[in-house]
């Protein structure tokens, strides 16, 4: 029983060090500094600098609207002159959300009537030799093989877009919009997008919007295609909120080099009835897909990813320390085992219990 409860004293009352070896040698010395001083730069640097380590994160709810203007006026055959507007040129009205909007640029329409086997058995002669069969469908069949070039909306080119974008960080309670403190009602109606001398401003040109995107207004007007509007918000509380600003890129989604279904299109298609028969006016329609994406992430000073990045960077200091001294003993091995001479010098403490003298240095020299 007394042995037990001096080890249970032992336990919680005395306190033992690591015997401390101090190794005079150059090569391991500066070996071993060099490695504490990447280490050392990798925390502060990367860790803390670059990466933030001292600050905790939280990441983004959005909400996005568009407006889109411009006027255009048409003379196509058959039809006449015609002014489009963005509600004949934006279609349908249901892709007018958030996420983007489409822009029409081609147009095909095709009128049809509703038409029943003028035959009671479903196939008769044609030729000789062949037969023809006919199907309860619209007539006459749709032909689409020639796209007209020039696009019809080509002037689309010079319309304008409006993107109001609202965000906020619910972790810090902050709220922002790509209106910032600059805008004014009088600077919205002179405004024009450019990355570099007006990078805040939120009208943009849709022509401009694909040529950042490295795509050509003509080629994307005249097939179809889908270009990403991404607006990134990478703020630092730390600083004023006033810094935390949007900024916009763009991206042609779409890849040139692969020419099987490229473009993009859809159809469409509006029904009446005259006289007891029923007909359809089918559209199809080519344009561009303009996708809106909404990235963003807010930082700031927190005491606990501090003092877990710099405990963390303790650690990392100790397992170098670890991994010099193998990789020392290590070397001193094999040069011992291929007979060669190694001429070290090894100083050692540890803290004395009372009464204990500690022991001077101790020499190695020729050891094999």
């Amino acid at each position: 029983m007394p042995k037990c409860c001096q080890k249970v004293s032992s336990f919680f009352f005395e306190y033992d060090t690591p015997r401390m070896v101090l190794v005079k040698n150059k090569k391991v010395g500066l070996v071993f500094r060099l490695t504490q001083l990447v280490v050392l730069g990798y925390i502060i640097g990367w860790v803390f600098l670059y990466k933030k380590g001292y600050q905790s994160q939280d990441g983004i709810i959005s909400s996005v609207s568009v407006k889109l203007k411009g006027l255009t006026v048409t003379n196509i055959s058959g039809i006449g002159p015609h002014i489009w507007d963005v509600a004949d040129y934006v279609f349908p009205p249901q892709v007018r959300r958030r996420e983007g909007f489409f822009l029409i640029t081609v147009l095909f329409w095709h009128l049809a009537e509703e038409r029943e086997p003028a035959n009671d058995s479903s196939c008769v002669d044609f030729n000789g030799n062949n037969k023809t069969c006919e199907i309860f469908g619209w007539c006459p069949v749709e032909e689409d093989n020639q796209i007209p070039d020039p696009p019809l909306l080509l002037e689309a080119e010079n319309f304008t877009l409006f993107i109001k974008n609202s965000i906020t960080f619910p972790t810090f309670k902050v709220s922002r919009r790509n209106l910032v403190e600059d805008i004014t009602t009088s600077y919205l109606k002179k405004c024009t997008y450019h990355k570099n001398k007006d990078p805040f401003c939120p009208v943009f040109e849709l022509g401009y919007i694909v040529k950042e995107s490295g795509q050509n207004f003509h080629a994307l007007a005249l097939q179809g295609g889908v270009v990403g509007i991404t607006i990134d918000w990478d703020c630092d509380l730390d600083w004023p909120v006033t810094y935390c600003k949007p900024v916009y890129q763009f991206h042609g989604l779409y890849n040139d080099d692969n020419n099987v279904s490229s473009g993009f299109n859809f159809r469409y298609a509006k029904y009446y009835r005259e006289n007891g028969t029923d007909y359809r006016t089918l559209y199809k329609v080519f344009g561009i897909r303009f996708d809106i994406l909404v990235n963003g992430k807010a930082g700031k000073f927190d005491i606990i990813p501090t003092m877990t990045t710099i405990g963390s960077g303790i650690g990392i200091f100790g397992v170098v320390s670890i991994a010099v001294s193998s990789l020392h003993v290590n070397i001193q091995i094999i040069l011992l085992a291929c007979g060669t001479e190694v001429k070290v010098t090894l100083s050692y403490s540890k803290i004395p219990a009372p009464h204990r003298h500690l022991p001077g240095p101790v020499n190695l020299e020729n050891a094999k």
